[in-house]
This record gives structure tokens, sequence and C-alpha cells, in this order.
């Protein structure tokens, strides 16, 4: 092949590696193993440019490793449950199930394009029932070990759907698909108690080195560990049955700028009050409809509803606050009720501000000036850690910081009897109730004589009925009579099917575990989750760095629990890289309205529509669908290759940045692949003889070392600018055939986990024995990383002007007239003799003349 052609060369290599089975994970008791995964993709139907970002980073990983020496894990999956299917299903009258397969297929096939190390024989879909009927196997285990309940709860209803939303799919108040106003509705669901693992998933973050920082944070701000005062306010004639209302407060310290209590509308209080009340049952239901996340409770207009009731302060009862029902208390936080402390806390005091309650500082700050909120200024709420003057503290000095005024405001109400210091958490159970279709079902039956009844094992998997209709919202499981009417597991008598189905986040948090041993006839198998456990290296994006990364934690330790993986693998995940995204320009024009119209890139000529229609650019934007600036991964392996696709993403920043795809930079990528391949021709026709064999092979050894170091640090953009300079020097050098031929193969095998089918072709021309896949990785020669020759400044009456290159080793006379020979020192001496000549052996000549 006298040019680089990535279309007769990609599908050749791709097929040799699948005959060679050159990435089929098998445990080797004789190899370290190495187990690298991506968090796995919706199917959607097409791959995308930031797909093929995410998952060449982790082919890079899995190529380097199995190049020195491991056993590697690398599968692949689909995370197929879930809402869009359903969907579909509306819009295209065609089955989920079908609209999922068929996306899978096509998406396999386009990840065949890229050249990935994956081992498709792992492959499974969350939506298989041998996949979901271990995961309801999972479910009976944990409810035999006391992790899974049932109870009440409030949660976000999609009047439309008809279905519960968790936080995420509410967007400003309404369904993200339905786009109606979500309610709060009081709903019978099932819980995972993740929030028994509060402080274990708390204290192991301390642990996870290889994790980000901003991570790790993250999930310490939602686990939320906090110590504040439980205590009771005592209520002044109040309902029979409710002669206290209990708070907890992390910040006990502001108790004595109490102003009001509030109570959440699903507060038992509020719900006894709304019965002889119908304005209050009217403010309650209106408080329901609003969503459940603290985000949108922030947001939203604070709204109160003076109950008439008074609770007498705990450290003076001539003082009386009024109760509130207060619509951005939730019953699911706390104790359902909090004291309002309105100078302290901007949203009380917006509150406070609005039905002309009072407001009183209990601290303020040292020094500087200060606008009190009792004038008008904003709530002042320092951090805990910041030393202020207490205006009413509970400690004899004034001057405390904030955990300890804290700390002192625990210790007076313990000894008083007033209340005690409690820890709590922020996080709460799981809810994983789901009432829509493509889901897991939830394996239990309800009978009327022996209850909620677990399915026997032998049972499941508990299968999706494949005759649902969706002509109408709602769960069809709920309308599936021959499906959901079964005799009970227990007593044999006419039962329910449970017609929930389990949250999509349940199916992404143990896929990790399966892909061990994908086809055992239990959730896992002991000996294959204790070879590959842990995850040696997790790729994926930021947004998971919460709820899917803290449901995956606990996962493992339920599993832990159940038996089914071992204690080392209780923190799934030793590494965790998240990867920035894939940004392209927008190009937008406007409609007659002037409301904007989207246009693809490939529409887009010089900045320009094919009529000539100058179009305005958005730089470096998130791609977007609905704003036509996505790239088709596609487009760009017919065009250029996907060796092309793969040098361009991984070489232009650094892995944890965005990085902006542009067709110059596509193309410049391409243009340099194809110059390595000429490079790596020319040495192969090199003479025989030549000048500079070991300054090539020097400078190749030290590209061994410093792409190694790069690759083993994520550095990969670092790795490539390395092998643009190697090219460069193999280019201009003047070396021996034999010094050419093994530096472009050691050039090829280093830019091999980037550019895997072109190395394949650069190794297989240059004579490469077998697979450049399977060939060692090159070792550096520490030898060769020590230059043998040194370059040393020459100064002139202390200003650089020369410099001369030495050995290493060589005297300092000789150094001496070596310097005193050079151009820039005869010029300055001038035919007469210098005053002085420094030699410091190894840094530097002074001459002064």
């Amino acid at each position: 092949m006298e040019r680089y052609d990535a279309s007769q060369i990609e599908a050749k290599w791709q097929e040799a590696w699948r005959e060679a089975g050159c990435f089929v994970a098998k445990p080797d008791p004789d190899k370290p193993k190495y187990y690298v995964l991506e968090m796995f993709p919706y199917p959607s139907g097409n791959l995308h440019i930031g797909h093929v970002r995410n998952y060449a980073m982790g082919d890079v990983v899995a190529r380097y490793k199995l190049s020195t020496g491991h056993a590697v894990l690398h599968p692949m999956g689909w995370d197929a449950f879930g809402l869009p299917a359903e969907n579909a299903a509306m819009e295209r009258q065609v089955h989920p199930g079908a609209w999922t397969y068929a996306n899978i297929d096509n998406m396999k096939a386009q990840f065949d394009k890229l050249g990935l190390t994956l081992d498709w024989s792992r492959e499974f879909a969350t939506c298989d029932p041998e996949y979901y009927g271990q995961q309801q196997a999972m479910f009976i285990d944990f409810l035999e070990k006391g992790l899974v309940y049932r109870k009440n709860a409030v949660v976000n209803w999609d009047p439309v759907d008809m279905t519960v939303l968790a936080n995420e799919q509410v967007e400003d108040g309404k369904g993200w698909r339905s786009g109606a106003p979500v309610e709060r509705r009081e709903l019978t669901q099932w819980f995972f108690r993740i929030s028994d693992y509060s402080e274990e998933l708390l204290s192991a973050l301390d642990r996870l080195d290889n994790w980000p920082e901003k991570v790790r944070s993250m999930q310490r701000n939602w686990i939320g560990k906090s110590r504040g005062l439980q205590f009771s306010f005592s209520v002044v004639d109040g309902p029979a049955g409710y002669d206290r209302v209990e708070v907890y407060t992390t910040r006990p310290d502001t108790l004595m700028g109490a102003s009001f209590v509030g109570i959440s509308p699903d507060h038992p209080l509020a719900k006894t009050l709304e019965a002889g009340n119908s304005d209050l049952a009217a403010f309650n239901a209106e408080c329901r409809k609003m969503g459940t996340s603290e985000e949108e409770l922030e947001k939203a207009e604070k709204r109160g509803f003076d109950t008439g009731l008074r609770v007498r302060h705990p450290l003076d009862t001539a003082w009386e606050l009024p109760v509130y029902v207060a619509n951005f208390i939730l019953m699911d936080y706390g104790t359902g009720a909090i004291f309002g402390c309105p100078a302290h806390d901007p949203r009380d005091l917006e509150f406070a501000r609005k039905f002309g309650l009072p407001v009183q500082s209990t601290f303020e700050p040292l020094s500087g000036e200060h606008h009190s909120p009792e004038e008008g200024g904003e709530a002042y709420v320092p951090a805990k850690t910041e030393t202020v003057r207490y205006i009413s503290g509970f400690a004899g000095k004034s001057e405390q910081t904030g955990d300890e005024g804290i700390d002192s405001a625990i210790s007076f109400c313990e000894q008083n009897g007033i209340g005690h210091g409690v820890t709590k958490f922020r996080l709460r159970d799981w809810g994983i109730s789901r009432q829509r279709y493509w889901g897991c079902p939830i394996p239990v039956v309800h009978c009327d004589a022996c209850g909620v009844v677990p399915e026997k094992k032998e049972n499941l998997p508990v299968r999706l009925p494949e005759d649902v209709s969706f002509d109408r919202p709602g769960n069809p499981l709920d309308r599936h009579d021959a499906w959901r009417n079964v005799p009970c597991p227990s007593c044999g008598q006419p039962a329910r099917r449970e017609t929930d189905t389990m949250d999509t986040f349940v199916d992404s948090s143990w896929y990790y575990a399966r892909f061990t041993s994908p086809g055992a006839s239990t959730p896992t198998n002991p000996d294959e989750a204790a070879y590959w456990m842990n995850v040696d290296q997790y790729i994926g994006g930021v947004e998971h760095a919460i709820l899917h990364l803290l449901y995956s934690r606990f996962f493992a330790r339920a599993m832990n629990e159940a038996g089914h993986l071992p204690d080392t693998a209780r923190e799934p995940f030793d590494a965790l890289f998240t990867q920035g995204m894939v940004t392209h320009e927008i190009y937008m024009t406007r409609d007659d309205t002037g409301r904007p119209v989207y246009h693809f890139p490939s529409d887009v000529t010089d900045g320009k529509l094919a009529d000539g229609t100058e179009v305005e650019i958005i730089p470096s934007a998130k791609m977007s669908k609905s704003k036509k600036n996505v790239v088709d991964p596609m487009e760009i392996i017919t065009r250029f290759g996907a060796d092309t696709a793969r040098w361009f993403v991984l070489s232009d920043s650094p892995p944890e940045r965005d990085v902006e795809w542009t067709d110059a930079g596509a193309e410049a990528a391409s243009k340099h692949l194809a110059r390595v391949w000429r490079v790596a021709q020319a040495a192969k026709d090199a003479p025989e003889a030549g000048q500079g064999d070991e300054d090539l092979l020097r400078e190749m050894h030290r590209a061994i070392r410093d792409v190694t170091l790069a690759v083993e640090s994520f550095g990969f953009n670092a790795a490539i600018a390395r092998l643009y300079a190697l090219t460069n020097t193999l280019a201009k050098s003047m070396a021996g055939r034999a010094a050419q031929v093994e530096a472009a193969r050691t050039l090829a095998q280093l830019m091999s986990p980037m550019t895997p089918h072109l190395s394949e072709e650069i190794w297989a021309a240059l004579g490469g024995e077998g697979l450049i896949a399977t060939a060692p990785w090159p070792v550096a020669d520490e030898a060769m990383l020590v230059d043998s020759q040194i370059t040393l400044p020459i100064q002139i009456n202390g200003k650089r002007r020369d410099e001369i290159k030495v050995p290493r080793d060589m005297a300092k006379d000789e150094i001496e007239a070596l310097a005193l020979a050079t151009p820039a020192v005869q010029k300055a001496l001038d035919g007469g003799t210098p005053k002085k000549v420094i030699v410091v052996p190894g840094r530097i000549v002074n001459v002064v003349v």
C-alpha cells in the first residue's frame, strides 16, 4: 500500500483480531488481572462522538495493559430499560423490546468500526430476562437480609404519564416527558436501606485515592453527615395527641433567633389540622403539586399557612412562636418540622419578611461593615469554621467559631434536659418503585391471606409480558389480568403480582459484577468474581458522580452481605476517571418570528448555508440533538477512518477537559497519520548504513519512557505530543536502515493504543512478529536514557553568547580549550587573552574578557 488508506486496512485488522481471539477475557493465575470498564451506554440507536472519546480512553488502557502482560477484562453491555423505550412504543407503535434490540444491533455495528478491545462474548442488555432474572433473585436475597422494605412515601407523581418520577426527572416542576405539573402524592413504595450504610459510604471515600476529589466531595455532600440538636417545642392548646412538635437542627446556636416553627404539608399535625380546616386542606393540596427536590423547593416562592397554633420556646416558656405549614419543608428531611431563624437562613428570611415575622440575629461578624438582616440586609450565614461574635450564645466567651457555638449549644441543652445531640445523614433510603412497564418486575405477590410474598426463585425470571398495549397512559401491567393475577407462592390462593417495576438505576448498579460471569445461573460466580473484581479503572461522565456511583457502592455492599461478592469488593471501583465532553459550534439562523433555527455542521460551509445565508455561530457548546451541533462518528470514519477519530479526540486536550470537535482538527489528524505511514515506509527503504544511529535510538528510548508514563497517568494528549516529536525525529534522521526500522516499529507500538489499525499495518510492513495487539510493550533501556553528551552554555562577561556540546566526562582543560575556540569567544577576545575562564563541570563556562 503506497499511501495510507484507512478504508482498506481497518476492517482487515478488526477481522484478524476476532479470528485470533485477542480480546476474549480469560482468567490466568500466572498473570496480573486488569479490569477496565466504561459506563455502559443507553441504546439510543446511534453513537455520538462523545461515545468515541469515552470508549477510546478505555481502549487505550486495555490495549496497554494487554501489552504489559495482564489478563484484561474489557466488556460491553447495554443499559436498556427505561422510559425512552416506552415513549418510542407510543410514538412509533412498536414494542419497547423490538425498538431496544434494533438499536442495540445498530450501535454494536458502529462500535465494531471503532476497533475496540471489547469482549463481546460477555455482552448483555439489562432488559435480557437472564439478567433481570438474577436481579430479581438478589431482590429476594436483600429482602431476606432486611435490606428491602415497603412503606408509604411522598413521591413525585406525573398525572399524565401516571408514574412516579425521580427528582432528576422533574424539570421546572414538570414531568420531563409529559410537561405536566408534577404532584406530591403519598404511595406505597419499595425501598433499599442505603441509609444503613451512610457512615461506611462516607468514611470509605477517604480511601478512594484514585477518585477525583470533586466526585468524592459531591458524594460527601450528598451523604451529608451533620451533628445537631434534636428537641421539642411544647404546643399550646394543641389538638389531641399533639402536645409537642419535634425538630432537628444543625444550627442550635441560632435557637435564640427563632421566629416561627414550620411544618411540612405532609406532617401528621398538618394532616390532622386540615381535616377541620378546608382552607388549610386546599393549601396543603396545592403544596403537594410541587416536586420533592431540594433545588425546586429552594427556587419556589415561599408560601405558608398560619395554623393558629402556638408553641413555647424551650429556653423561655413565656416566649411563644407561631406554627406555619410551609411549602418548602419536606417530610422526608429531619422530622418534617423546623424552627425558622430568619437572621441566619435566606429561606427563613424570605418567609419571615413575607409574613411580617420578627428577625433577630444571634451572632455578627467580628469586623467589617455589616448590614444586619434586622435593618434590611441579607441573612448572615458564615462558614461554621469562621469566628463570629455571639450576641446571645450558650458559653461564657462571646467570640467563637460556628462549630464551637454549636457544641456549646448542644452541651447546654443536654445539661438542662432540653434536647440531645444527634448525628444525622442527609442520605435517604432509595425508593425503587416505578409505575411503568419497561423495567425489571419486582418479584413479589400480594396475597389477601399471606400478605406480601416473594416469588419462588425457581419461578424466576418473572418475565414481562409481550402482549401489552400503550394506547393509553399508565402502567400496562396494571391492565394485564393474565399476567397480574397469579396463585400465591405460599398458599396457592388467588393473588396479584406487584405491577411496579424497579428504578433503572438498579439495573446499572451491579452490571460490573455480572460482567465477571455473565452466563452464571446465580448473580455471580464466586471464583470469577474473586478473580476479576474490583474494577481497576472505571471511566464515565461526571454527571453520574452522585447517584449511579453511590448506588453502585451500596449495591456492592449489599451483594457482599448476600454472598454474591467477596469482602474485598465492597468498594467496587478502585480508580475512577471522569472525562470531559466533546463540544462543537452551534450554527443558527432565525425564522420570520425571530425564533432560532438550528443547522447541522454538514450543512454549513465557511459560515454559510448552501443558499448563501450566513449563520450565527455559538462556540464550544455541548453537543445536543436539539441544537443539531452533533457529529456523526460514522461519517468521520467513512471519510477519514476510525484511527483519525480516535487520535483527534485523544490528542486535543487533557482527557478530563472538554474537547472541541472541528473539521480542521480531524483533517490535520488524518494528514499526520498519513505522514506516519510515509515515514515508516521511508524507514524500510533507508540506506543500510547511515549517520546518527545512536541518537535516533536514544530518542526512541526516551519516547518509550515518556509515552509509558503518560499512558499510565491518563495523560493521553501528552503521550500523543511525544509521539509527534518522535515522528519528526524519525522523519529527519539520517540513521541506517536497521535503526530506522527499529524506531518506526517502536513508534507503531507506542501509537497502537490510540491508532491500532495503522499500527498493525506498519508493524506487518516492517516485519513485526505476530500482531501488534499481542506484542509485548517496549521497555526503555535505562542506559540509553543517560545522554553521553551535554550542552554547556558559554557566558561572556555574564551574558550568554554561545554553547558547546561535549562528552559528559570531558576534562575541564579540554572544555576550556573548546570554549575559547568558539567564534563568539574569539570575536570578544579580538586577538587578546581572557582575564579569567571558569568551568563549572556539567553546568556552564564563564569567560571574562
